[in-house]
């Protein structure tokens, strides 16, 4: 029924949330959406953003994939349709809310061969011994990244945790204040022999920074 009449008009449940503020889930035409007071989480714009970076990848021998900064796991079902359902992938979120509205609202409970752990991804990236054949940073918190995120600590860590033939896929920015974070970044992995692809206004907003070794 809910969903029924989510074609006539928005229905918005909010739910309280100390590292985010205010979600919202609602059902927009049919679809069920996670947002904060200003940004897509899931199901919505955000979706089309990571998949429009993640369709420019080559990913055919992807095995694993590591995601930092869950929402309600759109871009999960975007990887089932990219590269199958038999792949294992690890999730992580801060956020305790996020990873229970994930689970419950939008089901990842039944998704097989996935690991959702709730920690600060600087921490899971400081022990990670693992490395991943496709890695997504998607650290907002509404509409900004955390400094800690632009540090060049942080990326040695992602470079240590992707494979021989990694993938990145970063989703940077949503305004041009970071550009001289965003191009330090890239140089960095240009360094650490990645291929680096920046791509400005995707769906006419974000940036996205694509690497490959």
């Amino acid at each position: 029924m809910v969903r029924l009449l989510s074609f006539i008009y928005p229905i918005t449940k909010k739910v309280k949330s100390q590292f985010n503020g205010t979600l919202e889930i609602t059902w927009y035409n049919g679809k069920k959406h996670l947002n904060t007071k200003n940004a897509n989480y899931s199901y919505g714009s955000l979706q089309k953003i990571l998949k429009f970076g993640l369709d420019k990848m080559n990913l055919n021998n992807c095995k694993n994939v590591l995601i930092l900064g869950l929402g309600g796991g759109s871009v999960i079902q975007s990887l089932d349709k990219i590269i199958g359902r038999n792949k294992f992938i690890i999730a992580v979120d801060i956020d305790p809310v996020i990873v229970k509205i994930a689970k419950e609202e939008f089901k990842l409970s039944a998704v097989k061969n996935l690991e959702i752990i709730c920690d600060d991804a600087s921490n899971f990236m400081e022990v990670n011994k693992s490395t991943f054949d496709l890695i997504i940073v998607d650290l907002f918190i509404d509409t900004e990244i955390p400094s800690p995120f632009f540090e060049i600590p942080f990326w040695e860590n992602i470079v240590d945790a992707s494979s021989k033939n990694g993938n990145i896929l970063f989703n940077a920015s949503l305004n041009s204040k970071n550009e001289c974070d965003i191009i330090n970044i890239a140089s960095f992995l240009f360094k650490n022999n990645f291929e680096v692809e920046k791509l400005d206004q995707v769906n006419k907003t974000n940036t996205l920074l694509l690497a490959k070794r």
